[in-house]
């Protein structure tokens, strides 16, 4: 009979499990939540736990999500060896260099192989986010190409290029047109970082190149590649940082408390948005309220009452000013306002204020912004459901429906999900009858699996 080996006890791993304060089973009801927002769905309960702290390791493929689960609930990174599943740190990183990283991260994404592979990868909770005053010093120097010089007819052809892919992707969702965004990084705007250039078009090609990385994030947490979307942003950050450019670096921080808010981490989300307000030192009104929005937001997220109605407070009050002059940032507009108004009032348990906030957002909103017409149309929707306004509620959802056909986003597919949960159990009303008629002749079989 072969004799079994004797396990060591994990040490490591129950000093940082008794840092977070859960107990074993709690612990493995989160790895199960965090590995099925990445599509492994995980089925562990206490037995498990007690297995690892015994001294058993984790499957490979289950080690991130639990060094993951970690990470959230201790708000800093969690290694492999810092929970005692390897023996040995991890040897330390080489120094990075921005355009060779930018160049992978865009090439990788550009083929449709990986793009599955890279949509399954783990949001973290403890990404590491640059900070300004260290910006210089994690961005290497370039390797340039003597043989090409750029001047500024290039740094506005980036420029152009990311305002058309923005516009499509406002119309058609982030599915459609990231294939294009990552192919023009790769193609256009990495050689254009590594060609010969006065400083001055060094910098505003920086600066270009960290816009279309924002908005290369964005269209890919618009396809819920969560991970893929950190990736970029942070490279916007990198790139933003070393062209001195304070507006896009606050905007990419803002985009992650976006993001973080919208999964569910409302403690990282207002960070992030605190981060991005202190981060610029001059602001116009519009940039203000564009920042103090989404701090609100993330403070109502938490639960703190008295910062979110501040906030949304300073947001009001900035739109107020930038009303009266000309459009000067982007497209944060009262559109934009009212729906945070709606997600504060809603999130402070006011589910009333927020839907008749949210009504005001949807008839304050430009009629090009499909996409989040039909995320905010759907949220309208289930929320109408919630307080037991069945028949608006299924108004909206026709609404949703009459622009979901046109669009690409994963973040609409998963409003059209939830619309086929909340209905379900009102199968017999006629309203509802006819919203999934309708839905069956939109949605293709199995679809949205």
């Amino acid at each position: 009979m072969a004799r079994r080996t004797q396990l060591t006890p994990n040490t490591r791993l129950a000093s940082l499990l008794d840092e977070t304060g859960y107990r074993q089973g709690e612990f493995a009801r989160l790895v199960n939540r965090v590995g099925t927002e990445t599509g492994r769905p995980l089925r562990y309960d206490q037995s498990a736990v007690s297995h690892w702290l015994s001294g058993a390791t984790p499957m490979p493929r289950t080690q991130p999500v639990v060094l993951e689960a970690l990470a959230r609930k201790l708000g800093r990174q969690v290694t492999a060896f810092d929970a005692g599943f390897t023996q040995r740190p991890a040897p330390p990183a080489q120094q990075h260099d921005t355009v060779v990283e930018l160049s992978n991260l865009g090439s990788a994404d550009m083929d449709p192989s990986r793009r599955a592979v890279l949509a399954a990868g783990l949001f973290s909770a403890a990404v590491a986010i640059p900070g300004w005053p260290e910006m210089a010093d994690r961005f290497e120097q370039m390797r340039t190409d003597p043989h090409a010089r750029i001047g500024m007819p290039e740094v506005e052809s980036v420029r152009t290029m990311t305002e058309r892919i923005s516009d499509l992707d406002d119309q058609f969702g982030g599915r459609a047109t990231r294939p294009m965004a990552a192919a023009f990084l790769v193609n256009q705007i990495v050689p254009y970082l590594r060609a010969d250039a006065t400083d001055e078009v060094r910098r505003a090609m920086l600066s270009a190149a960290a816009d279309h990385c924002y908005l290369t994030g964005y269209m890919a947490m618009d396809e819920r590649a969560d991970r893929l979307a950190q990736d970029y942003y942070v490279k916007a950050l990198e790139l933003a940082g070393a062209a001195d450019d304070h507006l896009t670096y606050c905007t990419t921080l803002r985009g992650m408390s976006v993001q973080a808010v919208d999964l569910g981490h409302a403690q990282m989300a207002l960070r992030l948005a605190d981060a991005a307000a202190a981060a610029t030192p001059q602001a116009g009104p519009r940039m203000l309220a564009f920042l103090a929005g989404q701090q609100a937001h993330a403070a109502a997220a938490t639960g703190d009452r008295a910062t979110a109605m501040q906030r949304i407070a300073e947001a009001e009050n900035a739109m107020d000013r930038a009303e009266s002059q000309a459009k000067a940032f982007g497209s944060y507009d009262p559109s934009s306002l009212s729906y945070h108004v709606g997600q504060v009032r809603h999130a402070l348990g006011d589910r009333v204020g927020g839907i008749e906030a949210l009504q005001q957002s949807d008839r304050q909103r430009e009629s090009v912004f499909r996409r989040t017409r039909i995320r905010y149309n759907a949220m309208l929707a289930e929320r109408k459901l919630q307080i037991g306004h069945l028949e608006e509620a299924c108004a909206d959802w026709h609404r949703v429906l009459d622009d979901y056909p046109l669009v690409q986003s994963g973040r609409c597919d998963d409003r059209i999900r939830e619309l086929i949960h909340v209905t379900r159990p009102y199968g017999t009303n006629a309203h509802v009858r006819h919203l999934h008629e309708r839905l069956r002749a939109v949605v293709a079989p199995g679809a949205l699996s």
